[in-house]
């Protein structure tokens, strides 16, 4: 009886898991196998080639899906959490913290490369989901086909503003629309299959080993829209943390890998029996009365992995700013009890811009296609790298074993790249610079971080020295608490030293605090905060974050009250440093990264708003940085 609340549980979390794990995966059906029989691959619809490229794709799901991911990848867990910043945080864990930005090496570089990948799959999922599901009304007639665009771009606009309001009343139907949406897969499918029982053979490896034997360079080539069926494969592990490993084990297996495999056999067989049909296999395998209901259910389904595509990159955002990889922005809250309902206004600005730039650019999912896939392959092949370090820093295995393991899955995100590299020209150039742009602009932020550090580092005096200089000084001592952020704690902030030569006053009360983002998502227990007396009045706290939190400082000062700090909030004035940069000829970036950096500096959000300090209670002083 003890057993049941668990079991309770894990079923629900598998439920909801079908809602936003399983979304993008759970919609390939759409236009996967009707891709890899695309005229540009001159694939005959043949009993033979219908099962080698049904084996290619069943093998694809249990050798990557199920044994790469499920199996391997899950178990590099950062304190519970995923992706790619928590695997390349992970991979960082052996260095010690430092408040001073990491200089950029090779883990950090395929962390930021794979995070600009995953935003630019962001802006391709939702354009070819959403138009594949609404072309199915061209099915029936194609007088529909002149609202096909508007229809998805419709679509497209209304999902993106209902973001601002959060999910989460929404959220709570995700998983029982994907329910439905893959016990349809699977009735479809089997029923489909049944009548063509030949297909079954597609089992058999052999027929995806012939299939390549038979067509060397066709093989090779339809191995890119093959990978379709993989797409969404990186949210098993990117969304670990919020359901567990348990739940979405349970989905796949009880639901989501069978719904997918009677789904691609039940379109397999259709074209056996008709081969016509590959025009749109998905779509033509349902019954006439059925079409509309379908087009309807579809449509809700891409929705929900547009949702958890979109969700994925406002957390990816926000861990992003966390570990500074970007600069400060706006963060809302949707939800008064999930902290990880959260909304980012300039990230879906600028993914709607992407979203409907593409459809309106490409026109039909068919042509989408040649664009998408390149980006989730290189992620792919991101992950596996970054997973050998893991392996061989945190579980401490040998080299040989490493290699052998990690070598396997690598030929395989290999193999897939490769194929998909060949959709370059045909646009699949364009989530590839979407992606260089963001990745040279997350690297440009961190190299303006530590020329600022750098030169605070050379010109800020240590703050015990210069505390003891001070404190023999004969100055005024006025009442109230005064709290300095600063981002070393042993350097004095330019905000006191500013205060002190011009103003020539103290505070009674001198609070000096910092906080650091650490490699791990959470920070809970004793070393959250560490209170240091330096003097009469004047302690440093040091606090530390996770890169899944963001800081609350008034809230943080509330609960210093346990360790013996009592700061009147309401009377504390808050001093803040604003550094303002200048791009000069100096030894560090390039002038126009420089210029670059300045731009984002003064657009990013005020440390007062982002740290949660009531405005009326700020002092920012100014100090120019050459950089």
């Amino acid at each position: 009886m003890s057993d049941q609340p668990k079991q309770s549980t894990t079923t629900g979390l598998a439920l909801a898991a079908l809602g936003v794990v399983y979304g993008d995966i759970g919609t390939s059906p759409l236009y996967a196998l009707r891709e890899c029989f695309h005229a540009s691959h001159g694939l005959p619809v043949t009993l033979p080639t219908i099962t080698g490229l049904l084996s290619l794709i069943i093998w694809a799901l249990l050798l990557v899906v199920t044994v790469k991911y499920l199996l391997f990848v899950m178990r590099a867990d950062n304190q519970g959490e995923g992706g790619i910043l928590a695997l390349m945080a992970l991979g960082q864990r052996h260095r010690e913290e430092s408040a001073f930005p990491l200089r950029i090496g090779p883990v950090i570089a395929l962390g930021l490369l794979g995070a600009s990948l995953v935003y630019g799959d962001g802006i391709i999922t939702p354009a070819i989901s959403v138009l594949s599901a609404v072309e199915g009304i061209e099915v029936e007639t194609t007088a529909y086909q002149p609202y096909t665009l508007p229809i998805a771009i419709t679509v497209l606009l209304a999902f993106f503003a209902i973001q601002s309001h959060g999910t989460g009343r929404l959220g709570g139907w995700f998983g029982p629309i994907m329910l439905l949406w893959f016990l349809t897969l699977a009735g479809l499918g089997i029923r489909s299959a049944v009548q063509t029982p030949e297909v079954f053979t597609a089992f058999s490896p052999i027929r995806a080993v012939q299939f390549l034997l038979d067509h060397p360079t066709q093989g090779f080539a339809v191995l890119g829209s093959v990978f379709l069926v993989l797409t969404g494969a990186e949210a098993l592990y990117a969304d670990m943390g919020h359901f567990g490993k348990g739940p979405i084990r349970l989905g796949w297996y009880c639901v989501v890998l069978p719904s997918l495999v009677l789904q691609y056999l039940g379109q397999g067989a259709l074209l056996v029996r008709q081969p016509d049909a590959v025009a749109n296999p998905f779509y033509l395998l349902a019954p006439g009365w059925l079409l509309l209901p379908l087009v309807v259910l579809a449509t809700l389904a891409t929705i929900i992995a547009s949702q958890a595509m979109l969700s994925g990159a406002f957390s990816l955002t926000q861990q992003a700013i966390q570990l500074g990889y970007l600069p400060r922005m706006h963060i809302r809250y949707t939800s008064a009890s999930q902290i990880g309902q959260i909304y980012v206004p300039a990230v879906n600005v600028l993914m709607l811009i992407g979203t409907i730039s593409l459809v309106l650019f490409f026109g039909t999912s068919s042509n989408l296609a040649a664009a998408y896939g390149i980006a989730v392959a290189g992620t792919m092949v991101i992950s596996t790298l970054l997973i050998f370090v893991v392996v061989r820093r945190q579980w401490k295995w040998s080299w040989p074993l490493a290699a052998l393991v990690t070598g396997f899955f690598l030929t395989l995100d290999l193999s897939f790249f490769g194929a998909n590299a060949l959709k370059i020209p045909h646009g699949g150039w364009l989530p590839l610079a979407f992606g260089a742009g963001l990745f040279l602009l997350m690297a440009t932020w961190n190299g303006g971080r530590r020329l600022i550090a750098r030169h605070l580092w050379s010109k800020m005096p240590q703050l015990t020295a210069y505390l003891k200089e001070v404190l023999d000084q004969p100055l005024t001592r006025v009442p109230g608490t005064a709290v300095y952020l600063t981002q070393f704690p042993d350097l004095t902030p330019p905000s006191f030293v500013q205060n002190v030569r011009h103003n020539k006053v103290l505070h009674e009360q001198l609070v000096f605090l910092t906080t650091t983002t650490v490699r791990v998502p959470t920070v809970t227990g004793s070393h959250h905060v560490r209170i240091e007396p330096l003097a009469p009045g004047v302690r440093r706290v040091v606090v530390q974050y996770g890169f899944m939190e963001t800081p609350d400082i008034t809230r943080l000062l509330a609960a210093c009250r346990s360790q013996g700090l009592e700061v009147d909030l309401d009377g504390a004035t808050f001093f803040l440093s604003r550094v303002n940069s200048l791009a000069t000829p100096k030894p560090g970036m390039a002038i126009w990264r420089e210029r670059l950096f300045v731009f984002l500096s003064r657009n990013s959000q005020r440390a007062s708003s982002f740290f949660h300090i009531p405005a009326d209670q700020v002092v920012e002083i100014g100090v120019v940085v050459e950089i």
